[in-house]
């Protein structure tokens, strides 16, 4: 265990990447232990080779469609028409159109990248201050992955065998509250800098920014109407949604076929990187499986506190903490098959479970040293990154009250689970 961890972080350390870390590590652990080579070789090809995997590159890949071929731009400009009458609308418009991409790409870097682009330059059009506009823009991009589809959610319902459908449906009321919850943020500090309110879109301004989203709006309803009603898998949902989007695209004329080369290599960067990182962390758990590691910690854990009220405060600290120095790709599958038997021994559901650990590694995605979002929004925007991390700050107390509310209302994200499985 000291070999296996100490090599780790020695690795992590002198800033090798995290995958390399994983690999490494479990190398030296096997060689001083005499374990064969051969299984590392076994372990790294038995941990890609998992048909709902395939799900996180044709998500991904759809979101990098539906950014270039005009569909987020049509939502912004649906939800804008829809909610930009109120106090902060636009930085209300930014949080629906979030929700409402949630629902396709299930990625929070691609609600940044892609929408995050459009949104900076409506609210800034709109005489919203950068500090405000930026916060608004990074906080709302982490409700992609809490409502379904979520690339997160694949790997963690892969990683713990939890049923990805009920994972998916788990999120939904978690991920409206977190919206609801940073539209009263957004009223509160426009209300307190009295920035003028736009004037409300007529009914017939309604209908035709409607009618140009219609089938962008669609997209969503295909994607999870199919898995719930039992029509196709979360995986066979993905393509679909893909197809979709490209068939979308091309109807708006925003993307053509010489354009897919472009859109599969940027998958392709993207999903090789993770998909090598769950290579290296199946064989890192399966160690750790071996040792019994993960159930002495959970035998130790558990001789401390039987109360899960104080154990959830624990694990939610522990969580927060590694959320701000990894990503959240190799956080799910490092921790969850160490948590996971603490979760059963407390009696917590593990959809339940796995929303809190991913509105946790999201929350790491806003706050420094290794906020991902935070390094997209001052990329885009060419603002310093420490800026970008003070005025977010208020937006992470929020999702932390969330994260709360969460953890001690578990019904929050069994109801929708239990009612439709």
């Amino acid at each position: 265990m000291i070999i296996l961890f100490g090599t780790f972080f020695l690795f992590l350390i002198l800033g090798i990447p995290v995958g390399f870390c994983m690999f490494g590590s479990s190398v030296v652990y096997m060689i001083v232990n005499d374990i064969p080579l051969e299984m590392a070789a076994q372990r790294l090809l038995a941990g890609p080779d998992s048909f709902p995997l395939l799900a996180v590159s044709f998500f991904v890949l759809a979101g990098n469609i539906m950014n270039t071929g005009g569909i987020t731009k049509r939502i912004f400009e649906f939800a804008d028409h829809l909610v930009g009458h109120f106090t902060g609308g636009l930085a209300h418009s930014n949080v629906l159109a979030s929700i409402i991409f949630s629902g396709m790409s299930g990625s929070a870097i691609a609600d940044t990248g892609g929408l995050g682009a459009i949104e900076l330059k409506a609210m800034k059009d709109g005489g919203y201050d950068e500090d405000f506009s930026l916060a608004v823009t990074g906080a709302s991009s982490i409700i992609g992955p809490i409502i379904p589809p979520s690339v997160p959610v694949v790997i963690f319902g892969v990683t713990a065998g939890v049923s990805i459908g009920r994972l998916f449906l788990g999120g939904v009321i978690p991920g409206l509250i977190l919206g609801l919850s940073m539209c009263v943020m957004n009223y509160i500090y426009c209300k307190k800098r009295n920035y003028t309110k736009r004037k409300r879109a007529s009914l017939l301004e309604l209908l035709i920014s409607f009618k140009k989203s219609f089938f962008s709006l669609m997209t969503p309803v295909i994607v999870m109407g199919g898995i719930i009603g039992g029509i196709f898998t979360p995986t066979e949902a993905a393509i679909i949604a893909v197809f979709y989007a490209l068939i979308l695209g091309m109807l708006y004329k925003d993307i053509k076929i010489k354009d897919l080369p472009r859109f599969l290599k940027e998958t392709l960067n993207v999903t090789v990187g993770v998909l090598f990182i769950i290579a290296s962390a199946t064989l890192f758990a399966w160690l750790l499986t071996t040792t019994q590691i993960p159930q002495t910690l959970a035998a130790s854990f558990l001789s401390l506190t039987t109360n899960k009220y104080i154990a959830l405060i624990i694990i939610n600290i522990f969580l927060l903490i590694i959320g701000l120095f990894m990503d959240i790709t190799p956080a799910i599958v490092i921790v969850t098959p160490v948590l996971m038997p603490i979760m059963t021994g407390l009696g917590i559901d593990p959809v339940h479970f796995g929303i809190i650990l991913i509105l946790n590694l999201m929350i790491g995605l806003l706050t420094p040293p290794v906020g991902m979002i935070l390094f997209v929004l001052s990329s885009i925007s060419k603002v310093p990154f420490e800026r970008i991390s003070k005025a977010i700050l208020p937006y992470v107390a929020v999702c932390i009250i969330v994260l709360l509310l969460i953890s001690y209302i578990p019904q929050l994200v069994t109801l929708l689970p239990s009612y439709f499985f």
